[in-house]
């Protein structure tokens, strides 16, 4: 397995405020309008999985595996070109700040790895980015 960490990202919320926001995506709906539409087409979510086109790797189906209350996300592909992994883990430094971090566990040959590593590391940065600007209150 290929592993990519992003940044850790500070949040000015209380890690129960977003867990409670990100361990439930049926919430994408309040920023679905800040989603680039120029890599991510055709978004459908519910409660527990998420659906959408990457330009250029295609149809990628995301369902969450496990929740750890208030500390870790896991999400699991259903459907993708290759296994792949997603876990947000978050840990509370003061009353209201929250230390975010992400992590990507891809099982890929070495070939595509070479391909991918770059714009897979650049997309869980944004990605990262784009979590810790949602508005958890």
């Amino acid at each position: 397995m290929t592993e990519y960490i992003s940044d850790i990202k500070t949040i000015p919320f209380s890690n129960e405020c977003v867990f409670s926001m990100l361990s439930d995506l049926s919430n994408l709906e309040r920023v679905k309008d800040r989603i680039p539409k120029e890599h991510i087409k055709e978004l459908s979510f519910d409660r527990n999985s998420c659906s959408l086109e990457i330009s250029p790797v295609g149809k990628v189906e995301f369902q969450i595996v496990d929740r750890e209350p208030h500390k870790t996300i896991k999400f699991g592909t259903t459907n993708s070109p290759v296994a792949l992994f997603l876990w947000i883990q978050l840990k509370p430094t003061e009353e209201n700040v929250t230390k975010m971090k992400l992590t990507i566990h891809a099982d890929m040959n070495p070939l595509l790895k070479t391909m991918v590593s770059k714009p897979v590391q650049e997309g869980l940065d944004k990605l990262a980015d784009a979590l810790a600007m949602l508005p958890y209150a």
